[in-house]
């Protein structure tokens, strides 16, 4: 019988049956011209007001180097929420958010501008009651965060005064190896307290993701076997259907393993691994995530436990496509891996001796995103060969995306007289199982800024940790100076990355 009186680990001390309404505040965005701010941040900012979530004192500035007026902007945000949103248009919402609506010309260098930027908050807080309260979101390049962020602090735009407070969001990737990330995190730490640097990794906004956690640590059925004495391995999978798009100005000298193992897969790994924290507050899960990632280590050999290739021409979905090198902006020459697979082990007695594979590519042959945990056979089985020639090992898979649930695997006897034992799957579907749907992963995590929640976000410990997993292997990677191994589109990827599992006598798990 459940004790109701003893308290719910997995539940915040505020009542979660309320709604969580960020107080009054503006949003500033730089780089409003982009792709990220056009079809993810400014759809979220309309659809966390269009559920109640943003209080009247709310502004929206957009800080670029365009010659807009409020209007064009407000143009740009209207059309941008009309294609994207989540929630139906309402036009009492729009008509609310658009008087705060404001922008900003001008260049990430431009003194001048950033007066202007300071005159416009300080209007705002005056005639929209915002408080003094400012969220700074760098969706720009990572060469301009030091520019702009001394910007920031030449202007008096990143003190504190009172209960006021001024913060800062920066977009992955965090530096391009363990050493540049040192140097980011000196640059905004110099200007920002670590308290209001928000290191945005929109996968750890993901329901699924965040549910995790309550799979593990709210079920008592999973805690005695989430150990070595009965997981032999571990596979965390980031797969995509489309190239590289028109982003070969940011994926070219970046590749699969520094745009989405070295933060992504990474934090997925540690929230399968870490131990069950005191509590879910902040501090208490990056402690428990540092610990991991801190014992975390790459591959002895990098020859053989670790993959890299990239797209050919071929056909996928059905259509004709350019391989890597032939995509518009990249050079013949490349060495840019679109898909990277490593093997990671854990030095610490819960899962020393099982590997954790991580992959990710483009241009694979179908879009999913899991952690498929992969268990041991059992000591003995009381059946002939005959009877289970179709049994494989059990599986616990969490979907992260896009058909969010968790399937787990296991074997059943086919009905009939003769004792034939069969894999089977037991799935369960967030989409069929809840009415409500999800947020996007923009909403919680942009709501948590306004709110000063900060359990979602990495801190630059972990980042630093991450890029000592990642940066060895890299490193050989360069030095080699052998090119990513061809593999055909739509495919599941280079052949070294099979051989590279079948070395340890297990297969890639195909979703």
């Amino acid at each position: 019988m459940i004790d109701s009186s003893r308290p719910n680990p997995l539940r915040d001390p505020r009542d979660r049956r309320l709604p969580r309404i960020a107080g009054p505040s503006v949003l500033v965005l730089f780089g409003v011209t982009g792709d990220l701010a056009t079809k993810k941040l400014l759809p979220a900012v309309y659809d966390l007001a269009n559920r109640g979530l943003l209080p009247p004192g709310f502004a929206l500035v957009g800080y670029a180097r365009r010659d807009w007026e409020n209007q064009d902007f407000a143009q740009v945000v209207h059309d941008a929420v009309k294609a994207h949103a989540r929630t139906p248009f309402s036009e009492e919402v729009w008509q609310q958010l658009l008087h705060g609506i404001r922008f900003v010309p001008g260049a990430f260098d431009d003194d001048e501008a950033f007066e202007n930027l300071r005159s416009t908050l300080a209007e705002l807080d005056e005639s929209r009651g915002t408080g003094g309260n400012h969220a700074y979101y760098l969706s720009i390049p990572p060469r301009w965060f030091e520019t702009v962020v001394g910007q920031l602090r030449k202007h008096g735009l990143a003190e504190t005064r009172g209960e006021q407070w001024n913060r800062v969001i920066i977009e992955k990737p965090f530096g391009h190896d363990l050493e540049s990330a040192r140097e980011l995190n000196r640059v905004v730490s110099s200007v920002f307290p670590s308290s209001s640097v928000f290191r945005i990794d929109h996968y750890l906004g993901k329901e699924t993701v965040q549910n995790m956690l309550a799979l593990r640590f709210a079920n008592q059925l999973f805690d005695p076997i989430w150990n070595n004495h009965y997981i032999d391995q571990v596979q965390i999978t980031m797969a995509e259907d489309i190239g590289i798009g028109g982003r070969a100005g940011y994926y070219d000298g970046i590749g699969a393993a520094r745009d989405v193992i070295q933060n992504h897969l990474l934090q997925l790994l540690a929230l399968t691994a870490m131990e069950e924290p005191t509590s879910f507050d902040a501090k208490q899960l990056r402690t428990e995530k540092q610990k991991v990632l801190a014992a975390a280590r790459p591959p002895h050999d990098i020859d053989l436990h670790t993959a890299r290739g990239r797209y050919a021409a071929g056909w996928a979905g059905g259509e004709k496509v350019n391989g890597y090198v032939d995509e518009p902006g990249i050079s013949p020459d490349s060495m840019t891996e679109t898909y990277a697979a490593i093997r990671v082990d854990i030095d610490n007695r819960r899962w020393a001796g099982v590997p954790f594979y991580l992959r990710a590519g483009k241009r694979l042959a179908r879009r999913v995103t899991e952690v498929a945990l992969g268990f041991k056979r059992a000591p003995h089985l009381p059946f002939d060969n005959t009877e289970t020639a179709e049994l494989g090992s059990n599986a616990l898979v969490m979907r992260i995306q896009p058909d969010e649930g968790v399937t787990m695997r296991f074997g059943a006897k086919v009905p009939g007289t003769q004792m034939e034992i069969r894999q089977v799957n037991m799935d369960f579907a967030y989409g069929e199982s809840f009415t409500e749907s999800s947020p996007e992963a923009y909403e919680r995590l942009i709501l948590d800024v306004l709110l000063g929640d900060p359990p979602l976000f990495p801190q630059h410990e972990e980042v630093e940790l991450s890029w000592k997993i990642l940066d060895p292997i890299l490193q050989h990677w360069e030095n080699s100076g052998v090119p990513p191994q061809d593999y055909a589109s739509g495919s599941w990827g280079p052949r070294t990355a099979d051989e590279m599992l079948a070395r340890d006598g297990f297969t890639w798990r195909r979703p």
